[in-house]
């Protein structure tokens, strides 16, 4: 296997390119460096544009009352970890894409896409159930009566979304995974632009609705996962014709071997991804009776590291498309460039995360906060944060690359046995 790699040097200043010959720009490192960032720039944009959802679901709903400010974070809590197991599961989709695309099977993409809608819808109901069966985890959280109700019904609003956003995320799939990214970040923009008039007229009763409080973000959210997957499917059926991936002619029956291969890949991922961000929101539980100060200085810290965590999991985004490509192509060269132009981007990434948390934690804090406490406990969180940056920047990397390789059922258990003896030491 080894003498099929490269011959070239993965080293950028190797002296047998030839001080004279050698120039940066034309070194195929350089190039694939250049082609990741294409990619994970509007991937990038795309998840700070659905986490600013987030964001200003809580701002608008804590302008009602700290009951209604506190349903949403509760929900939230709850309905994001369901949300991303679905992401994870449908990205199982984009290998098997990008792979097509780059074998030059380009017409055989619809029939592939085809599948992955089918296994979106029930998917997509699924969620919708899960969110809907939530009395018995809120009596368990031993939720006050004050707040249970509004997070009930901020749940069972945002559930009639999840259908859409599944199927959204099958379309989504189908561009990105043929190297096209830059439709998501605009459909996520717009579905932002939207969240903000919606959330104020479901939230404040205006244009003759009822005033639903922090239970009308949940409605608000769902409006706006529709209007994504309109919006999205008008553009793919566009898109498909110009490619001539045929996924909107002829659509095929659901077929149980081709789901079967899909979820062999994406489930791994759902399954990876739920279990690490459901220990985080354990987390979140179990420090929540210990003092107002350590919850708030932890949420800080917890905001912060994620926020910069989005850069290298766009990377990581960006690299399943190209590891895909290339070994749709036979190319191994084109996989071990790939590779290395990941390894050094991400590296890169880390350092410079890892300095600005540590170097600015102070800073950081303080832009959430002035309660010296708070701060103080963010800060000190900060820098732990700063410190494990270079192996979740490398472990978030090479999980993008196995991805494209169709390989995420040893991740999936690495990550299964690295939580489970977190948790129980």
């Amino acid at each position: 296997m080894h003498d099929k790699l490269p011959r070239f040097s993965t080293h950028l200043f190797d002296p047998r390119c030839g001080i004279m010959n050698f120039t940066l720009k034309h070194h195929p490192v350089w190039q694939e460096c250049k082609s990741i960032i294409s990619l994970a720039f509007p991937i990038l944009v795309a998840q700070f544009a659905q986490t600013a959802n987030g964001f200003v679901d809580t701002i608008m709903a804590g302008q009602v009352s700290a009951q209604d400010l506190a349903a949403v974070a509760v929900g939230s809590a709850i309905w994001v970890p369901v949300f991303l197991f679905m992401v994870g599961v449908m990205q199982g989709l984009t290998p098997f894409v990008s792979q097509l695309k780059g074998g030059g099977r380009t017409a055989a993409i619809g029939s592939v896409v085809q599948q992955g809608l089918w296994l979106a819808l029930p998917l997509g109901l699924l969620g919708w159930a899960a969110l809907r069966s939530m009395q018995p985890v809120l009596a368990l959280m031993d939720v006050s009566r004050d707040i249970g109700p509004m997070i009930i019904g901020y749940l069972e609003g945002l559930s009639w979304g999840f259908p859409a956003i599944a199927l959204f995320l099958a379309l989504r799939s189908l561009t990105e995974g043929m190297s096209f990214t830059r439709p998501v970040m605009l459909v996520s923009l717009l579905g932002l632009a939207v969240n903000v008039p919606v959330n104020y007229v479901l939230i404040y009763g205006k244009l003759g609705l009822p005033a639903l409080g922090g239970v009308g973000c949940g409605w608000a959210t769902s409006i706006v996962m529709w209007l994504m997957l309109i919006v999205m499917a008008i553009y793919s059926v566009g898109f498909d014709q110009r490619q001539g991936s045929h996924t909107f002619t002829q659509f095929a029956k659901p077929r149980l071997d081709k789901i079967g291969s899909i979820l062999k890949t994406g489930l791994p991922i759902g399954l990876a991804i739920f279990i690490e961000v459901s220990l985080f929101c354990v987390i979140a539980l179990f420090i929540a009776g210990i003092d107002a100060t350590v919850v708030a200085g932890h949420q800080i810290a917890l905001n912060a590291s994620s926020m910069t965590f989005m850069i290298p999991l766009s990377l990581s985004l960006a690299l399943t498309v190209r590891v895909g490509t290339n070994l749709g192509r036979n190319s191994l060269d084109g996989v071990h460039t790939a590779v290395i132009s990941g390894i050094y981007i991400i590296l890169a990434i880390a350092i410079i995360n890892s300095s600005l948390l540590a170097f600015f934690r102070t800073d950081i804090a303080s832009a959430y906060t002035q309660d010296a406490d708070v701060l103080a406990i963010a800060s000190g969180l900060l820098l732990f944060a700063a410190l494990f940056q270079f192996s979740d920047c490398l472990q978030v990397g090479a999980n993008g690359v196995l991805r494209g390789m169709k390989d995420t059922a040893i991740p999936m258990m690495m990550v299964l046995i690295a939580y489970c003896a977190w948790a129980c030491p």
